[in-house]
């Protein structure tokens, strides 16, 4: 169908058309005008972005483009992402200013981060202040003068009489009213000194020097007025070192805000602004507003702290690269899974990654290679921050404390663990066969009378303990240190206060092979104190295009037996057509009660 939708609003190419029925064109008539719109349009009239870009707006300084440190500096030059872009505002008071945002609210800037109402700096007064400020505006600030010139010492219509400090000090003790009086003499030099005079500095210099200041602050953006030239006289400069910088030519204006416009409209004159702009400096019907209402000009900084982490490494990595855009979060740690094409730029991209999320990361690690160890454990890096990798995780209200180089943990399997967790009751007994450092085996613990809770790795065992210490549950779980075909053998075998009623095998890779343990485990106490046959959830992968079929049928092949009444639950796709999958199922009667030799061999 052939859509105008791609044509900018200023676009050179006519956007009157036929009637409706005529709007779909001839296949000679669409290649005409499709070679018509190739060659009008300039290959740089791109459609406007929505907010700030990198790409964007210009430098603060002829400073050297975003890159890296130098070797003996920061990895990153942070004050090289200083960027500056020219908007448009209107200039209005307090009072109106709620109203005004809400009137124009499709022609403010609307970036994101960025506020569309800002302050004017030392554009503020007490009330009485203002009150007396504002009687004065109707004769021009010819009562204020007149007041100031009382008050060192002169009459109205007479020039100023120098008072000696002693005489003026005495007549300030004798005639002194806290409302009348409103410029002491030299209170401007004394409260607010006039600065002194800079070298004159190339254009964008001190830009740069001001960016970079404000960078170490740690600052994400700076919003200031362009200088618009002063008044003249003496009197003026004092009141301007009195009320600051925005008092001109003998009145005040009050109280403003700045609400940024669309950057589209910089450096334009107001007709060439939107009608609803226009209304608002123009309307006549506003006489005692107009001179308050003013378009004027801006400046809007944004450093390093404002851009986004895939904005940097979008400028920072070569054109054509994937730019990696997230990261498991552990605790403190972020872990990264950087492809091969990222490890040549695996610390700025650990750096970024660390800058854009603190305080909540503070060590950023990458996985070196598979899990190939019989304990799970991965072998990771780390990239940037402290080299503790000891954290502590909140999930649903439940503490664990891991150490990510000695045991395993997978916290994108929390939505998971929840959904196995609510399916048990309070009356079930829970046989945790590879537990790791508890996740399942505690929460589950909240919920279920006892947990049995296993595992190989003794550092894990060990993480458990505490973990069950710190969530104060040491009478409803048992630990155990064995290996898992001997420890299905042992706590089915032996005779234990409480009937196992759910088994959880959460070890995807190999648990499957583990099924054959249970053949017989029930043939030498066949019918006794009438046992139920426990519940098993297994977890496993799968890279068959029918992945459900493929892993029922290996469940069939570990317990020589057809298994009836399978639940087949998808949990996620780990890597492209790989998922992982939990099956339920009861075990069967005839694979627990068998004639089998059992052996805690």
């Amino acid at each position: 169908m052939f859509s105008f939708l791609a044509l900018r609003p200023h676009s050179p190419f006519p956007l009157s058309f036929p009637s409706p029925h005529r709007l779909l064109p001839k296949p000679s008539l669409f290649s005409a005008l499709s070679a018509s719109l190739t060659l009008t349009l300039d290959p740089d009239d791109r459609p406007l972005h929505y907010g700030p870009s990198l790409r964007r707006g210009r430098r603060p300084s002829p400073a050297s483009p975003p890159s890296r440190g130098s070797g003996d500096g920061p990895l990153i030059d942070r004050a090289s992402f200083a960027r500056v872009f020219d908007v448009p505002a209107l200039r209005v008071p307090v009072e109106e200013c709620a109203a005004l945002e809400s009137r124009l609210r499709g022609h403010l800037l609307n970036w994101p981060r960025v506020r569309n109402v800002a302050r004017v700096p030392g554009d503020d007064m007490e009330p009485e202040f203002k009150r007396i400020m504002r009687d004065s505006e109707g004769d021009g600030g010819d009562r204020l003068r007149s007041l100031a010139r009382r008050v060192d010492g002169g009459s109205d219509g007479e020039e100023v009489v120098a008072l000696s400090p002693v005489m003026y000090r005495d007549k300030l003790a004798k005639d002194f009213n806290w409302r009348g009086f409103v410029r002491f003499r030299n209170l401007a030099k004394i409260s607010r000194p006039k600065k002194k005079k800079k070298k004159k500095k190339r254009d964008g210099e001190g830009e740069g020097i001001e960016a970079k200041k404000r960078m170490e602050k740690s600052e994400s953006s700076f919003l200031e007025l362009v200088e618009e030239g002063g008044g003249d006289g003496e009197e003026e400069d004092d009141m301007r070192g009195l009320l600051g910088a925005d008092f001109h030519a003998g009145r005040w204006r009050g109280p403003t805000r700045l609400l940024l416009l669309d950057e589209r409209y910089a450096n334009k004159g107001i007709d060439e602004l939107p009608e609803a702009v226009k209304v608002v400096l123009l309307d006549d019907s506003q006489e005692c507003m107009a001179s308050i209402y003013e378009l004027v000009q801006c400046r809007l900084t944004l450093f390093y702290n404002y851009w986004q982490m895939n904005e940097l490494l979008e400028v920072l990595l070569p054109e054509n690269m994937v730019v990696p855009t997230g990261f498991e979060t552990v605790g403190h740690i972020a872990h990264l899974n950087l492809l091969e094409e990222h490890l040549p730029y695996k610390k700025l991209i650990a750096q970024v990654v660390l800058d854009k999320n603190k305080p909540k990361i503070q060590t950023v690690v990458n996985k070196i290679d598979a899990i190939q160890n019989e304990y799970r454990t991965m072998q990771l890096e780390v990239l940037a921050g402290n080299h503790s990798l000891v954290t502590t995780i909140v999930e649903n209200g439940i503490r664990f404390q891991v150490d990510l180089a000695t045991v395993y943990w997978n916290s994108r399997l929390a939505t998971e663990r929840q959904r196995l967790v609510s399916g048990f009751t309070s009356s079930d007994v829970v046989c945790d066969v590879f537990s790791g450092v508890g996740p399942i085996a505690i929460f589950a613990a909240k919920k279920v009378k006892h947990v049995y809770a296993n595992d190989l790795n003794p550092i894990a065992v060990e993480y458990l303990e505490r973990n069950i210490v710190l969530n104060k549950l040491e009478r409803k779980i048992e630990v155990f240190n064995m290996e898992g075909r001997r420890f299905i053998g042992s706590i089915f075998a032996n005779q234990r206060p409480y009937s196992i009623t759910q088994v959880v095998m959460n070890l995807p890779n190999d648990a499957a092979e583990f099924l054959d343990a249970f053949r017989g485990i029930f043939g030498k106490r066949r019918g006794e104190n009438g046992d139920a046959l426990p519940k098993i959830h297994l977890y496993g992968f799968s890279k068959a295009q029918n992945p459900e079929y493929d892993f029922h049928e290996r469940i069939n092949m570990a317990l020589c037996e057809t298994v009836a009444n399978v639940e087949m639950h998808r949990v996620r796709l780990v890597a492209p057509g790989k998922w992982m999958l939990c099956a339920s199922f009861t075990l069967p009667q005839t694979v627990a009660f068998c004639k089998a030799n059992w052996s805690l061999e």
